[in-house]
């Protein structure tokens, strides 16, 4: 009787069999190189599959690389404004350091005469009176600061010292409604008396005969008397005249040439030389 089912080899053969066509396939494969190009084609098929299987990771990566979250970035954000306030602010030093550079440089270049000493004075505080135009500055009697000393920046006559202290002193002002300075007309000698007004840009000129020789634009400086402000040195120019006959006198204003609104550093002169004026401090320089 035969068997309804054939059996095949027994599972000893197989495996022989198996083992003696692999060992053929890697002897042919090593000697003769004969599936270099079978196994190209057979990497070029998988290589879809390979770039499939790895395109999950290479997708997180680059989720992990380019995305950051709403906090980060605003982080990110305030500290590049805090390092651009940082970077403004330092400009902004330096340009006022060029600025006091520039102030302090036409300061001490500004003509004097050989025999005047000179130091220079920087303000602490404006009075905020706005009828007392007067000034603290940092010098004062241990620096050889003394009452009635004139004062003036890099352009000419600022005002006065009012009131010594031992480390401050108060100028006033030539623009004060308590103040006058003798001056006189630089291109024909006239003299005049300038007085304060209360206005930081002009001066009054009274009494001043209708026959007087004055014309816009004249300039005028210190006429030396009285002995408070040396000869010579520019105080404002004319700005403006009132031709009325039916008055007695002309009405004559003028506007002081110091930039009174944008003092800094100032100069005080003196015919003294005191070791103390010309000692040096924190703030400012005092030079012969």
């Amino acid at each position: 009787m035969n068997p309804i089912f054939k059996h095949g080899p027994s599972p000893q053969h197989r495996l022989v069999l198996v083992l003696f066509c692999s060992a053929l396939l890697v002897f042919f494969d090593h000697k003769m190189a004969s599936f270099e190009s079978l196994r190209g084609y057979l990497q070029s098929m998988i290589s879809p599959l390979q770039y499939l299987a790895n395109s999950p990771k290479v997708t997180m990566t680059w989720i992990s690389t380019n995305v950051t979250t709403r906090q980060q970035l605003m982080n990110e954000n305030q500290h590049f404004r805090l390092n651009e306030l940082v970077f403004h602010e330092q400009a902004m030093q330096l340009d006022i350091l060029k600025q006091e550079n520039e102030r302090l440089r036409t300061l001490l270049a500004s003509p004097l005469r050989s025999e005047l000493k000179k130091m220079v004075a920087e303000i602490l505080s404006v009075d905020s009176d706005p009828y007392s135009h007067q000034l603290v500055i940092n010098r004062g009697a241990r620096d050889g600061v003394y009452e009635g000393q004139p004062v003036l920046d890099a352009l000419g006559i600022v005002g006065q010292i009012l009131h010594v202290g031992q480390t401050t002193s108060r100028i006033i002002l030539i623009t004060d409604t308590s103040h006058a300075v003798p001056v006189r007309v630089k291109r024909n000698g006239l003299r005049l008396l300038a007085s304060g007004s209360g206005q930081i840009d002009r001066l009054n000129h009274n009494f001043v005969p209708q026959s007087a020789d004055v014309k816009i634009g004249d300039m005028l400086v210190t006429s030396g008397l009285g002995g408070k402000y040396p000869e010579g040195y520019p105080v404002a120019t004319i700005s403006y005249i009132s031709n009325d006959e039916s008055r007695e006198f002309l009405r004559v204003y003028s506007k002081p040439i110091a930039q009174i609104d944008r003092l800094r550093y100032l100069l005080l002169l003196s015919d003294e030389d005191p070791i103390s004026i010309f000692a040096p401090k924190t703030e400012t320089k005092a030079v012969n």
